[in-house]
């Protein structure tokens, strides 16, 4: 059930209802009630840029349909992309670990940024495997993020930041070292960007962009209903090889969400395969040497 959302002076709600029908039909996610300021603070500016007086008149215009790219817009708008360089710093630190448990069976490794945002999750696994290849000369592993927004994974292709973006968990060394800063903006180095495949994938509808590894799924699930994070579970074991791993954020669990998954005994937060014991391996060896 959609959560009920109080409308606002320049949101009606049967508007509510379209958006909220809309993002969710089209991305899985619900607008809980603690969000509802998002709707006004992430409408506005679409609705300025439009130039029109209130989001009603621009979810009439997405109800119209003549203007294709009215919808797309708004989804993209709705969407949290709340995101930055190496969040939870160690989780990335164990993802570096579990790849080499993978590598040492003499397989190169795969890895998924599911749900990537504007790229700050696969561009610090990305600085952590090439600052691991000045060390010990050890190849990346294949790196694939995904996000719905089409919008976001612009972005991250173009390896575009903020000054405020770069400064968010990247220390000066790492800025200076992976990053160019032109015109107030700051780019990554094209060896960072060439270790990224991106690609515009839907979570609730898509089949999975390969068979991984290890998937990073963090802070995704927060927001989808029931359904659609059972069906976000089951196409995320479909994707896994043997031994493959899922991380999930902080504040997310499998446990009394699906059967699919399994927490893995080595390293907290990740999660195995229940029917696939190898996987107990792989995260052993990734929590031992965290």
């Amino acid at each position: 059930m959609t959560p009920h959302l109080s409308p606002t002076p320049s949101c009606s709600a049967a508007s509510l209802a379209v958006l909220t029908s809309l993002l969710e039909a089209r991305t899985g996610q619900q607008l809980a009630s603690y969000r509802a300021w998002r709707i006004d603070t992430a409408l506005k500016p679409l609705v300025r840029d439009r130039g029109l007086d209130s989001i009603d008149r621009l979810v009439a215009l997405v109800l119209d349909g003549h203007d294709r790219t009215a919808a797309d817009q708004v989804v993209d708008a709705l969407l949290n992309q709340e995101t930055s360089f190496f969040r939870d710093g160690n989780v990335i630190d164990q993802v570096v670990e579990a790849v080499a448990a993978v590598e040492s069976t003499g397989r190169r490794a795969r890895v998924w940024s599911a749900g990537c945002a504007t790229g700050q999750e696969p561009l610090s696994l990305a600085i952590a495997f090439a600052e691991r290849q000045e060390r010990e000369g050890l190849a990346p592993p294949d790196i694939v993020a995904t996000d719905v927004s089409e919008g976001a994974i612009a972005r991250a292709r173009e390896g575009r930041f903020t000054q405020f973006e770069i400064q968010r968990g990247l220390p000066v060394r790492r800025m200076i070292r992976w990053f160019d800063e032109r015109g107030g903006d700051w780019f990554a180095h094209p060896d960072l960007t060439r270790m990224v495949a991106y690609r515009r994938h839907n979570l609730t509808a898509d089949p999975a962009p390969g068979r991984f590894d290890i998937v990073l799924c963090r802070n995704v699930l927060l927001y989808l209903a029931a359904p659609a994070k059972a069906e976000v579970f089951t196409r995320l074991a479909e994707a896994m090889r043997p031994g493959g791993l899922l991380v999930l954020g902080a504040g997310e669990t499998v446990i009394g969400q699906t059967d699919r998954f399994e927490p893995s005994p080595g390293t907290r937060g990740f999660y195995g395969h229940a029917r696939d014991r190898s996987c107990r391996a792989v995260g052993e060896q990734a929590g031992m040497a965290a």
